[in-house]
């Protein structure tokens, strides 16, 4: 989740409406910000798994006609 940053003047504004809360219903919310502050370790990324070599065993040409054979044609077509 992307973070976002405000001003001293907007943060003085949400106080002045969060001070008229209650004790318990302050806690709760203390809380809650408290814990999103907890900073999750970042996922281990591999590089490698970004690239790589097409590995197949069929030849080229077995490639080529998989690939043409797969193609659709529209069966709807309108001209203009």
């Amino acid at each position: 989740m992307g973070n976002l940053t405000i001003t001293t003047k907007v943060l003085e504004k949400y106080f002045e409406f969060l001070v008229k809360f209650d004790n318990s219903t302050k806690k709760k919310l203390i809380l809650k910000l408290t814990n999103s502050l907890k900073l999750e370790e970042p996922k281990s990324f591999d590089l490698a798994s970004m690239f790589g070599a097409w590995k197949d065993d069929r030849s080229s040409k077995e490639l080529i006609s998989d690939i043409k054979n797969s193609r659709v044609e529209p069966k709807d077509s309108k001209e203009f």
